[in-house]
């Protein structure tokens, strides 16, 4: 009788053990571009949980974009490298010839293998990354999905040796920027006064540019609170707009304040209303018109890259102007000069005005977008949507941006002439990056008389 027990409770457990069949994962996997929307959406919402600024997460999002761009590149004949034209990139490493790859889980290897180490919420990173390898590995041979894992791991440490020599490092212990009592230079503004955010920004080695110089910005007007000075118009316009607000230019100004870390106030408690960022918000209308157009892995990859160097780069230079010319914000002139009690629309941002960093970044993307899927391309923009409940509908990308960059002036952040230079001078830097990575070669012989609108 013990026996017969023995030997039926040994069959029982045998059963138990028996591992149940690996539930294979959809076969659209293997060719799917929307994997990379769907991995670019999980990166921005690790950028608003660690509450990166609009700098950094330029940053994050230009080499991570690099990333998965060189590794599926093979994917396709004919595209080459993109980091081949820029600055400090050691060479990229190459498929082996003749052998078996699948390109996009390479490039979603290469894709977080840079984002978990130039990021914080790595074991988030990790979580997702793990369930979407674990489908490819149910859809493909061993030797190939480990051979795609490898090249994709060999593409990201490469990018990542960039990331050690861009002076970011170097400017984690540079001297923080408190601002100065000098007239007409800038302050810490109200209503937590903090000091200039990122003021060695413009020390970091930009990407396509040969140096943070060469794309300037046009210069403010002098500093004067005499009423017939032209400072004092855009002043006074910043305040008259303030004071009169349409119902739809504040609705303007919250959908692009994209404030990735606002202080809110309540009695003497002080809590952080986490938003997307002006860099993540193009990033995520790149994604919207990549998905429009249907684009495949490797183009969805590529206008993903290349809109990141433009916005990596603009910021590079807007924030050296910004800490050279030092401009005040209209808050502090305002309260000091026509109206003590003043508040503007939008909190301040914390590093002064000229030039205007959300314009700058916004008409670089609208011209490298519009370049790309053409002048009128009507977009329902949603980017937003999942953080701020607000969408909106565009017929261009550049009325994008315009509206971007006037709604800096509905929130009492910026004057227009802040914001105009701030367009003059992402136009230039994306014309610089149309022409070294967008324009085919019939198009370069003809570039200067191509005009990016």
């Amino acid at each position: 009788m013990r026996t017969r027990l023995l030997w039926l409770l040994i069959v029982v457990m045998a059963f138990s053990c028996k591992q149940k069949p690996v539930q294979k994962a959809d076969p659209k996997l293997l060719t799917d571009q929307n994997l990379l929307h769907d991995n670019m959406n999980q990166l921005t919402q690790v950028i608003i949980h660690d509450m990166f600024s609009p700098p950094v997460s330029s940053r994050i999002y230009s080499y991570t974009s690099l990333a998965a761009y060189e590794t599926i590149r093979f994917d396709k004949e004919n595209y080459s490298s993109l980091v081949k034209g820029l600055q400090g990139f050691p060479e990229m490493p190459s498929p082996e010839k003749n052998k078996k790859y699948n390109y996009l889980v390479a490039a979603t290897k290469a894709f977080f293998t840079v984002a978990e180490k130039i990021t914080f919420s790595a074991d988030t990173l990790g979580n997702y990354q793990d369930k979407v390898l674990g489908d490819f590995k149910t859809l493909l041979d061993e030797e190939t999905y480990d051979r795609s894992l490898a090249f994709g791991s060999s593409v990201g440490k490469r990018i990542l040796e960039r990331t050690k020599i861009d002076n970011y490092k170097e400017t984690r212990g540079m001297p923080k920027f408190i601002g100065s009592e000098e007239e007409g230079k800038w302050r810490p503004t109200p209503s937590d006064y903090l000091d200039g955010l990122e003021p060695n920004w413009g020390t970091i080695m930009p990407l396509a540019l040969d140096s943070a110089a060469q794309v300037k910005c046009p210069a403010p007007p002098t500093y004067s609170v005499d009423k017939a000075s032209p400072f004092y118009a855009v002043v006074n316009e910043v305040y008259h707009i303030g004071t009169h607000l349409t119902s739809e230019q504040r609705e303007i100004a919250k959908y692009w304040d994209d404030n990735p870390f606002v202080l809110e106030h309540s009695g003497h408690l002080m809590f952080g209303n986490k938003k997307i960022t002006p860099v993540g918000h193009w990033i995520g209308i790149t994604g919207i018109a990549a998905k429009m157009k249907n684009l495949d892995p490797v183009e969805t990859a590529k206008i993903y890259a290349v809109t990141s160097i433009g916005m990596f780069d603009v910021i590079i230079s807007c924030w050296r102007e910004k800490f050279i010319n030092n401009v005040i914000r209209p808050v502090t002139v305002i309260n000091d000069v026509i109206d003590h009690n003043w508040v503007p629309l939008l909190q301040t941002p914390p590093f002064p005005e000229h030039s205007s960093g959300h314009s700058g970044i916004s008409a670089s993307a609208a011209a490298i977008l519009t370049h790309r899927f053409g002048d009128n391309f009507a977009f329902e923009d949603t980017s937003d949507l999942a953080y701020i409940g607000m969408r909106r509908n565009f017929k261009s990308f550049e009325l994008a941006a315009q509206e971007a960059s006037m709604s800096r002036v509905y929130g009492g952040i910026h004057y227009r002439t802040g914001v105009d230079a701030g367009a003059v001078q992402g136009r230039e830097v994306a014309k610089f990056v149309i022409r070294k990575f967008l324009e085919d070669s019939a198009t370069k012989r003809n570039s200067d008389a191509v005009a990016v609108k």
